[in-house]
């Protein structure tokens, strides 16, 4: 049997690492690659209005002047049907309070598309499209699924672990060698 130096041990670890490092990248080039341009966009979400409406102000930011939320939801179902038209679904999805601003906002499922009223008179302040929610769900994996979304939220994780545990052993090893 052929005794193996330290130095030895040392290169082909360093050499597994790379190989482990290159071929993980090689695999997941596009997954990263679509986390990071979503990861951009998301970041800029409330500084873009295209990729969220801009949360308008209404009259009163005192919660007891605000309308019900039954009452509220009814009015933003009907502006919604009103200006869209009935193909869109009047199902909620979630509501976004904002007392500080005297606004909510009503969120739909299975399209993009926000009512935001006054809270307090119930006027239609703004209809508009929530084009982040759809970068988030690229982003998280969701629009492929719950399921989906779980393996890929895994597999991505473990990557970004994996990718920094050999990145840094391919800076510190070689300098460790040499000592």
């Amino acid at each position: 049997m052929v005794k193996r130096t330290r130095r030895q041990r040392q290169a082909k670890v360093l050499r597994r690492t790379r190989r482990i490092h290159r071929w993980s990248g090689i695999t997941l080039f596009v997954f990263f690659f679509v986390i990071g341009v979503t990861s951009v966009l998301l970041g800029w979400k409330k500084d873009s209005d295209y990729l969220m409406p801009p949360t308008s102000r209404g009259t009163s930011t005192e919660l007891a002047e605000w309308l019900p939320t039954d009452r509220l939801l009814t009015l933003a179902q009907s502006a919604l049907r009103d200006s869209l038209g009935a193909d869109y679904s009047t199902t909620i999805d979630r509501i976004d309070y904002r007392p500080g601003k005297g606004s909510i906002k009503f969120l739909f499922e299975g399209h993009l598309q926000e009512v935001q009223l006054d809270g307090a008179t119930g006027a239609l302040l703004s209809i508009g499209a929530r084009r982040s929610d759809l970068i988030e769900s690229i982003h998280d994996g969701s629009i492929l699924g719950d399921t989906v979304k779980l393996v890929y939220s895994t597999v991505m994780g473990l990557a970004t672990l994996v990718f920094t545990v050999s990145g840094f052993w391919l800076w510190y090893g070689p300098k460790r060698m040499r000592r």
